[in-house]
């Protein structure tokens, strides 16, 4: 006979928003689905729409904080199970690092965080049958479970082994144990103001970086804040607002930004005064770029298609500059999108290396003479960047490279290459609160066609 499926009364406070993070943790570790597009648009949990404000928050601080400490809570559960965690039932094992997650890291009462997993399991068929296992193990973790992060002290646990070593190879030990802590923190929020940063950042309780940016450590829905409305700002990691400030003085000219969903660089380019066409493919994110767009009283033309066939089709020679923040594996962003490295893998860094290329080879026959190219990706991985860049150079005897100078980046001289290209990375800009600290990895060259 099945296990008995178990009636649990909706009303206990916040088992709704555990069942949705179990929901959100399997749709990425078994099913391969972004966080994105779990929790946004069309084709996000339909729970979430019932869930409090208050629940929503911590679902995803629940599902991010798994996500950025997997292989610490693996390294726990194992020491603390006999036969390894079970396979035959995904919500057993979604239960357990839910539990623990709370118990290590999250200010939620040990007995509230079993209680809740334990109800989770029950409510399952397939997992029901582990409800015993599941008190047990999490009544363990509440007594043993900090010593056994003691016991490794390595935040590189939770850097995919693959991952780990090609930063080891490419940055050295340090700088890659360095990126490891920087990711496994929660990232502070930046914005990109019209105007006045001052004021926003006293308004925000925030502060201002040397780049420009606003930091601030508030929580809770963006669109809640004080000039979010009014479209006084945008959500932006102080690293990614840096490509679109290369181009200099653009006050009236025409600039393409290909890939160019949420639109962030596309409202910076506008806000510069430039002519702006935003090329992106996808039509739920372009619709999220014109909202934006219209929150933020900016106009730009909007084309949805692919970038590649976009540059095919036009005109030729006829753009002063183009903005390409190119398809990538996303490895810099691991801080703020902590599904991407258990998403990713290692063979898909040469077949997005070979689409940088293509787009980058279109894009110049788009340019103007003397026209500007700025090539950027969130990227960690040399092969989509610097490698990237020096492979068009080689072959394309019209284009050189325009070296960023320092003063350009607020004098961070770290966040520059020898050859005078930027490349952010997660530990720079540290601070002694880390949540204030780090930046999204990004690479970005400027390039001018002869």
């Amino acid at each position: 006979m099945p296990p008995q499926r178990f009636a649990l009364p909706s009303e206990v406070p916040g088992l709704a928003a555990r069942r949705i993070a179990a929901d959100i943790l399997d749709g990425v570790l078994h099913k391969h689905r972004t966080l994105d597009e779990q929790l946004d648009g069309a084709a996000a949990h339909p729970g979430l729409k019932n869930l409090s404000d208050r629940d929503r928050a911590l679902m995803r601080r629940l599902v991010a904080t798994i996500l950025r400490r997997l292989g610490t809570l693996g390294h726990v559960l194992s020491r603390l199970l006999d036969r390894g965690i079970p396979t035959d039932a995904p919500r057993a094992q979604s239960a357990l690092l839910i539990g623990a997650a709370q118990i290590l890291w999250m200010d939620v009462p040990d007995h509230a965080a079993v209680d809740l997993s334990v109800r989770l399991v029950q409510s399952d068929r397939r997992a029901a049958k582990y409800a015993g296992l599941v008190n047990a193990v999490l009544r363990r973790c509440a007594r043993e479970g900090h010593p056994l992060i003691e016991e490794v002290k390595s935040q590189t646990l939770d850097v995919p082994p693959w991952l780990l070593a090609r930063w080891i190879a490419h940055y050295g030990e340090t700088v890659a144990r360095d990126i490891a802590v920087a990711i496994g923190h929660e990232p502070s929020l930046d914005l990109t103001v019209k105007s006045d940063a001052e004021q926003w950042a006293t308004r925000l309780h925030g502060e201002i970086l040397a780049t420009g940016s606003v930091r601030t450590l508030l929580q809770g829905s963006v669109t809640m804040l004080p000039g979010f409305n009014e479209g006084h700002w945008w959500v932006q990691d102080a690293a990614a607002a840096l490509p679109a400030r290369l181009f200099g003085d653009i006050a009236g000219k025409t600039i393409v930004d290909l890939c160019a969903a949420p639109g962030g660089k596309t409202s910076q380019l506008v806000q510069a005064g430039a002519r702006v066409t935003a090329v992106d493919r996808s039509p739920s994110r372009m619709a999220r770029l014109r909202d934006n767009l219209a929150r933020l009283k900016l106009e730009a033309e909007t084309a949805v298609a692919d970038a590649a066939d976009w540059l095919s089709q036009e005109s030729q020679g006829d753009v002063d500059g183009i903005l390409l923040d190119a398809p990538c594996t996303s490895t810099g962003t691991i801080r703020r999108h902590p599904d991407v490295g258990w998403l990713r893998q290692e063979s898909d860094i040469s077949a997005l290396a070979a689409q940088q290329k293509r787009l980058l080879q279109k894009a110049v026959t788009r340019l103007k003479p003397g026209g500007m190219l700025v090539y950027c990706t969130c990227s960690l991985e040399p092969e989509e960047g610097e490698q990237v860049v020096s492979a068009l150079l080689a072959t394309e005897s019209t284009m050189r490279r325009v070296p960023i100078e320092a003063g350009e980046v607020a004098g961070l001289t770290e966040i520059l290459t020898a050859e005078g290209d930027l490349r952010t990375l997660p530990c720079h800009l540290p601070r002694e609160d880390p949540r204030l600290g780090g930046l999204d990895g990004f690479y970005a060259a400027r390039l001018v066609k002869s």
